[in-house]
């Protein structure tokens, strides 16, 4: 780390402070409010309130698959005429459960709930900023994702019911509204919702990179930032680089839908009548989508990954192990990211010259991904740990991206992906290492950044429990399907009941919804934490988990602008935990190299002549030079 990197950046974001916090109103201060940490609350809550939702649509269609003969009449007040007269689940209805749960889950909560949520409230305060770099185009992202919201909200209540061709939403079923009637208005909604939602991320990433390109504290060097910055960093990037793809091939979507385009469709029959369209390829769809449905996979995870470095390092009293190490990785995964979609399509009919190399690509993805499982591995052996509940998420997401990851190199290996392709093997894959790796992430995240955004402490007994549950039942939920899927259930059946090969499942399946439904039901025990704490929790020291990073010299309630004087000056990475020969077991990166002669390492002293240099220049006095003068 040279000594040259303490220099300024981004000089115009210190010249000015909070002053103008204080002539907020209660509509610019929590609607349409322009601080980086309110913006951050608002995708919180809002992340909130549609996992909770996409939680509940899993519970209905679970129901479906637990208890198959079940007389479901008594969900006839919320979901009125999609329950028949016999009290059976419309078919139809069903598929649209599923699509709207994975649309719910992998887009309003786990990309925009996780990332928008700690991406803005972190960022600026971990680099030393006083806020985003335009607060305008903040705001924007926040309400171009809640107007996608409002959009496919509505789209549950029109009569037709909501889109019904799969969370993947592939052509021709998404492409013709004669279909099914998940394919009318219902689709048209969708692809609303989903191109304000692209413009909300794309709004996002933009402000993300250049707030950390351009606005870093003096100091804070590229090499002294935090995981955290790093991991929602490359997200950005990778997210500015796919979602545009993906807004392409709505786009044509829309075009086939509406204008009589065939893009994606050709020798088409309904009811025994052609219609007119020719020349245009599904599989084309298929490319444009997992271009960014691959890439999405690690929008997901990454920012997941560097909130549990934080805690991991944090909480073990340690340096993270393999700080380099760990950032290579993350730009590995990055680059790789986006050359291994076709993984997704090997029984699409494609080259098997093709399939293999993407198979490659595939199985050398992982590698990174396992240098990260090591070094948390490594960083917890014999570290003084603490169990917090942000402590046992973290660990739970190591868990899960372990057993979640192993499978993938059963599904990367295109022979063996033709036996499992769209079965419940893949269903539990992608629900261990992404969806739920990433929901601990988050988890991880608000119980330890709680303190900073609220200014309380959440109770922490309730924080176990909540873990716990959660951990037990996921693996009780999906490691189950690991097996059914091996026997060859297929993905999105509305009932398995015809097939004399799914009698003998009957058992597990009903085992698995029922530990669905009390996974579920714990996720209210955080609900109640989170709301109660919020306004009745213990109230929060400065710098409760004794941590390095920036944001926690702030204020406990920091004001528009996080510092209530001049930003700090960063002279050290932030993971110095229990540094041999240091008086505590942390030390900020606040703290000059010349205040701890004690514990500098042989390159940290040569650092500390020119670090006194620049102090003198700035007019700071040393805690050792005043000691001499008097």
């Amino acid at each position: 780390m040279a000594v040259a990197n303490i220099s300024a950046h981004g000089t115009t974001a210190h010249e000015h402070h909070d002053d103008h916090a204080h002539s907020d109103n209660f509509i610019t201060k929590y609607i349409f409010s322009t601080d980086h940490k309110m913006i951050g609350k608002q995708f919180l809550v809002t992340g909130i309130f549609w996992a909770l939702l996409g939680g509940f649509l899993s519970i209905l269609f679970r129901l479906q698959l637990g208890f198959p003969d079940m007389d479901m009449s008594f969900l006839k007040p919320i979901l009125g005429g999609w329950i028949d007269e016999s009290g059976a689940l419309d078919t139809n209805f069903y598929l649209a459960l599923v699509t709207m749960h994975g649309t719910i889950m992998v887009f309003f909560v786990l990309t925009a709930g996780l990332s928008g949520t700690f991406s803005n409230f972190l960022i600026p305060l971990q680099i030393g900023a006083r806020d985003m770099a335009s607060g305008f185009m903040n705001m924007l992202s926040y309400w171009f994702f809640f107007v996608a919201g409002v959009i496919m909200f509505i789209s549950l209540f029109i009569e037709t019911g909501p889109a019904g061709g799969g969370w993947v939403i592939y052509p021709p079923l998404s492409a013709l509204k004669q279909a099914i009637p998940g394919s009318g208005l219902g689709m048209t909604l969708w692809l609303v919702s989903m191109v304000f939602f692209i413009a909300s991320q794309l709004l996002g990433g933009i402000n993300y990179i250049t707030t950390v390109i351009n606005l870093r504290t003096k100091g804070m060097s590229f090499s002294r930032l935090p995981l955290t910055i790093w991991s929602f960093f490359l997200t950005a990037v990778i997210g500015l680089l796919s979602f545009p793809v993906l807004f392409a091939a709505a786009l044509l979507l829309v075009f086939d839908r509406s204008f009589g385009t065939s893009f994606y469709l050709s020798d088409i029959y309904i009811g025994g009548e052609a219609l007119p369209n020719t020349g245009g390829s599904a599989v084309l769809f298929q490319h444009l989508f997992w271009f960014l449905g691959h890439p999405e996979v690690y929008i997901v995870l990454l920012p997941a990954l560097g909130i549990t470095s934080e805690v991991i390092s944090t909480n073990s009293r340690k340096p993270i192990f393999g700080y380099k190490a760990m950032i290579l990785s993350m730009l590995g995964i990055t680059i790789l990211s986006f050359v291994v979609w076709a993984h997704h399509m090997f029984v699409s009919g494609m080259n098997p010259f093709l399939g293999s190399v993407f198979m490659f690509l595939t199985l050398i993805i992982a590698v990174p991904s396992a240098v990260k499982v090591f070094n948390y591995l490594t960083t917890l052996w014999k570290g003084n740990l603490v169990f917090t509940p942000a402590m046992l998420f973290s660990i739970g997401l190591v868990s899960f991206f372990i057993s979640g990851g192993l499978t993938g190199i059963f599904l990367g290996n295109s022979a063996v992906d033709i036996q499992l392709h769209d079965t419940y093997f893949v269903v539990a894959h992608f629900h261990l290492v992404m969806g739920s790796a990433s929901f601990f992430g988050l988890m991880a995240g608000v119980y330890h950044w709680f303190p900073k955004m609220f200014g309380k402490m959440m109770d922490a007994k309730l924080g176990y429990i909540h873990f716990w549950l959660t951990f037990i039942g996921v693996y009780m939920v999906f490691f189950p399907m690991h097996y059914i899927g091996i026997a060859g259930f297929p993905r999105r059946y509305y009932s398995w009941t015809n097939f004399n090969f799914a009698d003998m499942y009957t058992d597990l399946n009903m085992f698995v919804s029922i530990a669905a439904i009390i996974t579920f039901g714990a996720q209210f025990i955080f609900l109640f934490n989170f709301f109660y704490s919020m306004y009745r929790g213990r109230k929060a020291s400065l710098n409760p988990w004794r941590s390095n990073t920036l944001e926690w010299t702030t204020p406990l309630h920091p004001g528009h602008g996080n510092w209530p004087g001049e930003i700090p000056t960063v002279y050290r990475w932030p993971y110095d935990y229990s540094k041999p020969g240091s008086k505590e077991d942390y030390i900020p990166q606040t703290v000059p190299l010349s205040s701890t002669p004690e514990s500098n390492l042989p390159h940290e002293s040569e650092q500390v002549k020119l670090e006194r240099e620049i102090m003198a220049e700035e007019g700071h006095v040393l805690v050792a030079d005043e000691s001499k003068e008097s």
